[in-house]
């Protein structure tokens, strides 16, 4: 069975900051930043409302890297002011300490309704496919499983507001980019809303060591949601009473776990594999 081991932030960025001799040094730590060439390149290519770019300034007779050459052209047609600065400039300010070159400095990032989500799967004349995290603490999982999502073509992430991750740079630099094409919902109370889905005809699959139903053998067909537990707990007892069934990942290992975020993508991955099979059948 699956045993799981293992904010947004309030603060708007000063958009006044534009000075052109900024070096990095008298940026607030909690201020909202995306870091890494994948998560701010995607960041820019989405259209992502950004203030400011930091990017490295190369050694003197060295050739700026393929990948921020990319961003900075990107950033020149946005018309996006750009902070040529030392390294231990992005050193003092990043937050992830693996900036590869670029920081940027961004608004919050914005949540949607978990109603939008369904809405927009509803247009693209689909039935919708969410994942909903009971509580996952570790920005790493959440980025992956932002990938996952992403790669999968799930509809949307739904989280709650409290005793949870939220969407912050760590998040952001471990999604490499797919937070910013995976629409996340916060909600209060996540029993709560998954009675709410299942009002509206959803199916809720709930991941379980203790499932008798393998993963591969359930049904995933129609307007589904699965919900992956915390690291370590796993789905707190009422949000599991919730679900309509739970499925487990049979272990043949000497280490008897995996990751939440590894858990969630074997799961996920079947449920869009077997659902894809039932649209040929159809």
């Amino acid at each position: 069975g699956i045993k799981k081991e293992d904010t947004m932030r309030d603060n708007q960025v000063n958009r006044n900051s534009n000075n052109q001799n900024d070096d990095g040094d008298n940026v607030n730590a909690s201020l909202d930043k995306i870091e890494g060439k994948n998560a701010v390149f995607e960041a820019l290519r989405s259209g992502r409302e950004i203030n400011k770019l930091w990017v490295l300034n190369p050694a003197e007779g060295s050739h700026l890297d393929s990948s921020l050459a990319a961003i900075l052209s990107l950033a020149n047609d946005r018309k996006i002011a750009v902070m040529r600065v030392p390294r231990q400039s992005l050193d003092r300010i990043s937050t992830t300490h693996n900036h590869q070159g670029v920081i940027a400095a961004v608004a919050s990032h914005e949540y949607v309704e978990v109603s939008d989500i369904i809405n927009v799967a509803k247009e693209a004349d689909h039935a919708p496919l969410i994942v909903i995290l009971d509580g996952l603490k570790d920005a790493y999982n959440l980025g992956s499983l932002l990938r996952i999502s992403d790669a999968a073509g799930v509809d949307g992430i739904i989280i709650p507001k409290h005793r949870s991750i939220g969407l912050d740079s760590l998040v952001a630099k471990a999604s490499a980019g797919a937070i910013e094409y995976v629409p996340v919902a916060r909600v209060t109370n996540i029993a709560q809303t998954i009675r709410d889905l299942k009002d509206q005809g959803f199916w809720v699959c709930g991941t379980d060591a203790s499932a008798t139903t393998m993963y591969d053998k359930a049904d995933y067909s129609g307007s589904m949601a699965i919900v992956i537990g915390s690291e370590g707990e796993g789905m707190r007892s009422l949000v599991r009473e919730s679900c309509d069934f739970l499925v487990s990942i049979p272990m043949g290992g000497h280490v008897n776990s995996l990751n939440a975020a590894v858990a969630a993508g074997i799961v996920i991955f079947e449920a869009t594999k077997k659902r894809k099979e039932g649209e040929k059948r159809n």
